[in-house]
Parts: structure tokens; sequence; C-alpha cells
């Protein structure tokens, strides 16, 4: 009997929607618009399509579904909705290219805006570099956080942060847009350098030790301690150290396997050009 009651208390749990009208106008918003897009764009990819919708669906469990419904209460829940955002819904968004296919379905003078200098500087590799390496410390050990906690507008603010951010990175270490690129060696340094950024953010927080973010006080499940409102903060920081970590590192394989192609291709060109002027 207590056992069914365990399992049925569980699922309910589990089974929490988290349904925003403006987040779901949103996501069904940016559907559209790219489904309409893709069909002016002549021979656009379906992968890159899936890609995107994909991207969609990961934002809406993390923002919509059970996580969405605690992220405010438990720091560890609103760690794995941010690694959600940013580390798997983000490349997702920049595998599926919405800057090409803006250029290739808009109007002239969206084009022009693409090439303006504003967009070009905010493409530029080292600005998503250090847009990533700035954004994740700011918005988890400073006073940020905790006007989040305060305010719900500003909550939807990080979380689009944790999407444009991420996707600013992630677009240079896939190189898929047109725009300045990096070498394909270097995309795999580009990553690596940014695993420190996460890994002092979650040892910061595992190391705490008092409750960095007041406001938790308040928002925290009826009969939380400051003891296990201390301890879920840890836990949090551990699941940004370690799950950020592991996230960054699955992001390498990808790129070593595309440069490691990538430089076999090239040798061989090299080598029947060289085979050719008898070298």
């Amino acid at each position: 009997m207590s056992s069914t009651s365990h399992q049925q208390f569980s699922w309910h749990d589990w089974n929490q929607w988290h349904l925003g009208v403006l987040p779901l106008l949103l996501l069904f918003g940016a559907l559209v618009l790219y489904m309409f897009a893709a069909q002016r764009a002549v021979g656009w990819s379906s992968r890159r399509t899936t890609a995107f919708i994909a991207g969609l669906i990961v934002t809406f469990l993390a923002t919509q579904s059970v996580i969405g419904t605690f992220d405010m209460e438990y720091f560890s829940d609103h760690m794995i909705q941010h690694l959600l955002l940013i580390m798997v819904a983000a490349p997702l968004f920049a595998l599926s290219a919405p800057l090409d296919l803006a250029y290739e379905a808009g109007s002239s003078r969206l084009r022009q805006v693409l090439d303006g200098r504003v967009m070009t500087t905010i493409t530029q590799p080292l600005f998503g570099f250090a847009a990533y390496f700035i954004f994740i410390p700011l918005t988890h050990l400073t006073g940020l956080f905790n006007l989040m906690m305060e305010h719900e507008w500003v909550h939807h603010f990080e979380q689009i942060g944790f999407l444009v951010v991420g996707y600013l990175f992630f677009r240079v270490v896939f190189g898929l847009e047109r725009g300045t690129k990096i070498h394909r060696g270097l995309r795999l340094v580009f990553v690596m350098a940014a695993v420190p950024v996460d890994t002092f953010t979650g040892l910061a927080l595992v190391m705490s030790s008092h409750t960095p973010f007041p406001a938790y006080r308040a928002m925290a499940p009826v009969g939380s301690t400051s003891t296990s409102i201390l301890n879920n903060i840890h836990l949090g920081g551990a699941i940004m150290w370690i799950g950020g970590d592991a996230l960054m590192l699955l992001a390498c394989i990808p790129v070593a396997i595309a440069w490691v192609k990538w430089e076999t291709v090239h040798t061989r060109e090299l080598d029947a050009i060289l085979d050719a002027q008898g070298i």
C-alpha cells in the first residue's frame, strides 16, 4: 500500500507543467517564422529544420515541464534548466543556422542589417566567447540571480539570455553559418577554453559556506531549513561543475571528428597536387 502511494506521489511530482501563455506564444511564433522562412529558402536543409524543432522541444521541456515548475524553489532544478537551455537547446539552434535562413529568405533590407557592423560584431568568435565567459558567473554568482528570484520577468530574460549566449558560442564551434570562422582545430581549443568558466562557477557554489541568495529563503518549499537550502545550492553547484564540464567535453567529440575528417581530405588533396607536380 505504501509502495503504491509512493509511486502515485512520484508520478504526481513529475507530471506537473508550468505552462505560461507568453513562453508558449514565443515558442510557437519562433516555429511559425522558421517554417515560413524555410519554405521561402529554396533547398533549405531538412536536417537544419529538424535541429530547430528539437531545440524548441528541449526549450519547452526546460521551461514548461516539471523543471520549470520547481526552478524557483530548488537551485539544483534551476541548474538543470540552465544546462538544458545553454548546452542542449542552444547548440541545436546553432545547428539550425537561423541567421543563414534569415539571410536567404529575408528582404534586401534584412540582408543589409545582417551584413551591418552591429551584427558582424555580435557574430564575431571573440564576442561569443566573451559573452559566455561573462554571462555564466554574472547570472549565478552576483545579485542578478537574487533579482531573478524576485521578479518573474527578469527570470524570463535570463532564460532567453541562456539561449542567445549559448547560440552565439556554439555557432562558432560548429562553424556552419556565414561570417567569421575559425580553424577547425581552434574550435576544439575554443570549447576547452570555456570549460573553466563552468568549473569555477560550480566550485564557487559548492564551496559556499552560506546561502548566497536570500530570496531562496522565501521561495524554498515549506519546512526547508537553512541547511537544506545550502545543501541544495551545493548540489546545484555540483551539477553546474560536473554536468557542465561533461556536456562541454561531449561537444568536443563531433568537433574533433569533423577536424580529423577535414584534415584527412585536405591532406589527400595536397598529396594529389604534389604528385601532379612530381614533387
